[in-house]
C-alpha cells in the first residue's frame, strides 16, 4: 500500500507522519488486498474565526473506487484519529456490500478494454482565472444505485457517473431535505423518465 502524506499551512514533521502512518495502517489493516493507495492531506486554517482550524482528509483508491472521508477540530491529533475511524467504517461498509454483490452474482464475464484515448489527449488544458482544479477521471458505467454507493463513499454532495442503461452521462445528489436526487440530460424539450 502507497501511503502519500502532504500539508498545506503546516509542515509535516517525523512525529506527525509517524501518528498519520499507524492510524491509518491500523484503519486499513483489515482491507489490505483492497487498497492501493491512500492519499493524506493535513491542513491548518489561519483564519482566526475557524474554531475546528486543523483538517485531516483521507482518500483511499480501492479496486477501482475512491473512499474519502474528512475531519476538522482543534487539535491536529485529534482529527487525525477522526478521520481514521470514519475511513475504518467506510471500509468495512464497502467490504460488506461488495461481499454482498458477489454473493448475488452467479456468473458474469468482463472483459478488459484497453483505455481510449481522448481526442487532444497530448494537448495541456487551457485554464481560465475562474476554474481553480481540474480533474479528470474514468466514467466506468454504473447503475444509479452503485452510484449512490458511490456517493456515500466519497462523501461529498454529488457524484457525476456514467449511466449503464442509457449511456449519458448523470449526477446524483444528495437533496437538502433528505433523500437523493438524479440529473439526467434531455434532447430538444423532451424528458425521458
Amino acid at each position: 500500500m502507497k501511503l502519500v502524506i502532504q500539508g498545506k499551512n503546516i509542515d509535516i514533521t517525523d512525529a506527525i507522519r509517524e501518528y498519520v502512518a499507524q492510524k491509518i495502517d491500523k484503519a486499513v489493516s483489515h482491507f489490505q488486498a483492497l487498497t492501493t493507495e491512500v492519499d493524506v492531506h493535513l491542513s491548518v486554517a489561519r483564519n482566526p474565526r475557524i474554531t475546528a482550524s486543523q483538517a485531516a482528509e483521507v482518500t483511499i483508491y480501492a479496486n477501482g473506487a475512491v473512499i474519502r472521508a474528512e475531519e476538522s477540530s482543534e487539535s491536529l491529533y485529534a482529527s487525525i484519529d477522526l478521520v481514521a475511524d470514519k475511513i475504518a467504517r467506510k471500509l468495512r461498509k464497502f467490504k460488506e456490500r461488495k461481499n454482498q454483490r458477489q454473493a448475488t452474482k452467479t456468473g458474469l464475464a468482463v472483459t478488459e478494454q484497453p483505455p481510449v484515448e481522448l481526442p487532444n489527449a497530448h494537448r495541456l488544458p487551457e485554464v481560465s482565472d475562474r476554474v481553480v482544479r481540474r480533474k479528470y477521471f474514468a466514467m466506468v458505467p454504473m447503475t444509479v444505485t452503485e452510484a449512490l454507493e458511490q456517493l456515500e463513499l466519497i462523501d461529498h454532495d454529488f457524484y457525476v457517473f456514467r449511466n449503464k442503461e442509457t449511456g449519458e452521462i448523470n449526477v446524483v445528489y444528495e437533496r437538502n431535505h433528505g433523500g437523493y436526487g438524479v440529473i439526467q440530460p434531455h434532447e430538444n424539450g423532451s424528458i425521458r423518465r
